[in-house]
């Protein structure tokens, strides 16, 4: 699996701790949207895309199965983050 193409849109909200809106492409064939990058105390991370359920609570769409491919991707994104203008 390759990330053929990493999309970043900064936000400029001084209070949220969200930073950018993501879309990733894997192997040129799939897309997921709305991955967040977030100002974590420990620095910055990615939250996948998610809906809220009835009980309140917030569940991912889409996700990485493993660790490793979660490393990854949050590798990609951030990396790119750091890179956007």
């Amino acid at each position: 699996m390759k990330f053929t193409d990493v999309r970043i849109r900064k936000v400029d909200k001084e209070d949220t701790k969200l930073r950018a809106v993501a879309s990733v492409t894997i192997d040129d064939s799939f897309v997921i949207h709305d991955i967040k990058v977030i100002e974590g105390t420990d620095g910055l991370f990615i939250a996948m895309p998610s809906r809220k359920t009835k009980e309140g609570e917030y569940k991912d769409i889409a996700h990485p199965i493993n660790a490793a491919t979660r490393q990854e991707l949050s590798d990609a994104v951030l990396n790119a983050y750091q890179t956007a203008e």
